[in-house]
């Protein structure tokens, strides 16, 4: 029997997002066209729109549906520096703990980007964004970081940029769903969201965007998304999505404490081996625990817990299943040893006390071995031999 807590990198589908879609794929016709097919199609879509609308606390003329949470990203980022390059602003800020679809994007910028520091615990303080240039234009802090459950002072983040007179997105992917979060509260210009980090199928996301956030458009063709966004929506993708968002947000009073009750188990199970400590600080997602495990590799702990049955992460799932030191942790200044020695677990609406049992059951062993496998350095006196 396999313990699923990886579900920071994807979520089981959803019950709800499965009907939904098998009921969406009994229809014919492209919600572009006009014929009676294609207005049952398009009327199947704005249902959706206006679903998930409601889960975020958007106005369905805010949601821009997309192929993910990357292309929603990219959607921003490279629309902001396209539009400040007209307009005299054509620097974007972002954190240095960003997810790697904004942070990438921003590093593609070369000069026009910004990299906005944050302390040992990931956070990033109004200083830093105080000491913006004045030809920033956009900046971009996510609402929950996806490797240590870090959760953004947003308020105060959207406060400062106001102040610079800045446009202010969040990736929220790991947000929505997870804890409490409302576009129209937040003030943002614009938010970045994914359907399988709850429950919903891959291969769908959305931008929530305000109607007059200032973004060039960069994405041609038909422009049936606001004209921000060009391709064929996916109907029954888009029904997914709303249908498990729906859920999720309905879900969350309840599922929160329970995940809060998981999550301070696998604290006190985890740290209970000595060199083992929890990073992110005290605010945190209830849903993701990530731990430094003095003394290891990553990628060793990762492979012992899979053979145990446990499915884990050692941060984004997003580099090419290639296992990198994280780059989230050197930004919080805990160096690369510890950067090398991560891993995260992450809780979701399937998550169960027998797999955190399973974890702690088999944790003890598997730091012990993972010790046991870390090469030891060579003695400095020692010689190679030729």
């Amino acid at each position: 029997m396999r313990h699923y807590l990886d579900h920071a990198a994807s979520s089981p589908l959803r019950d709800e997002a499965r009907e939904a879609m098998l009921a969406a794929w009994e229809l014919t016709g492209n919600p572009s066209s006009l014929h009676g097919s294609g207005r049952r199609a398009r009327s199947l879509l704005e249902d959706a729109r206006e679903q998930l609308a409601d889960a975020v606390d958007a106005h369905p003329g805010e949601v821009v549906f997309t192929s993910g949470g990357t292309e929603a990203d990219h959607l921003v980022i490279s629309g902001a520096a396209a539009w400040g390059a007209e307009h005299g602003r054509p620097r974007v800020a972002a954190s240095a703990v960003e997810h790697p679809a904004v942070a990438h994007a921003v590093q593609a910028l070369g000069g026009a980007g910004v990299r906005l520091p944050v302390d040992a615990d990931g956070i990033v303080h109004g200083e830093g964004l105080a000491q913006l240039p004045p030809d920033v234009g956009w900046a971009s802090v996510m609402w929950v970081n996806n490797e240590t459950g870090a959760i953004q002072p947003i308020d105060a983040f959207v406060e400062a940029c106001r102040r610079a007179g800045v446009r202010a997105h969040s990736d929220a992917v790991q947000a929505l769903g997870h804890v409490g979060c409302s576009f129209t509260a937040s003030r943002l210009d614009a938010l970045s969201l994914s359907a399988h980090k709850l429950g919903g199928p891959v291969g769908v996301g959305a931008l929530v965007v305000r109607r007059d956030a200032p973004l060039a458009v960069v994405s041609h063709g038909g422009g049936q998304e606001r004209r921000l966004r060009s391709g064929t929506v996916p109907v029954a993708l888009a029904a997914g999505f709303a249908a498990a968002a729906a859920a999720s947000v309905a879900e969350l009073a309840a599922q929160a404490p329970r995940w809060a009750g998981l999550r301070q188990r696998l604290v006190d199970g985890l740290t209970a081996v000595e060199g083992v400590r929890v990073n992110g600080g005290a605010h945190t997602s209830p849903a993701i625990c990530h731990v430094t495990v003095d003394g290891t590799r990553a990628d060793d702990v990762l492979l012992l817990l899979d053979a145990a049955g446990i499915d884990c992460s050692t941060g984004s799932a997003c580099t090419a299943g290639v296992h990198q030191p994280s780059v989230v942790v050197l930004a919080m200044g805990l160096g690369e040893e510890a950067a090398n020695a991560s891993v995260r677990f992450s809780l979701g609406h399937t998550t169960t006390a027998a797999d955190v049992d399973a974890l702690l059951a088999a944790w003890p062993d598997v730091v012990a071995r993972a010790r046991g496998a870390r090469p030891t350095q060579p003695d400095p006196g020692e010689t190679r031999a030729s």
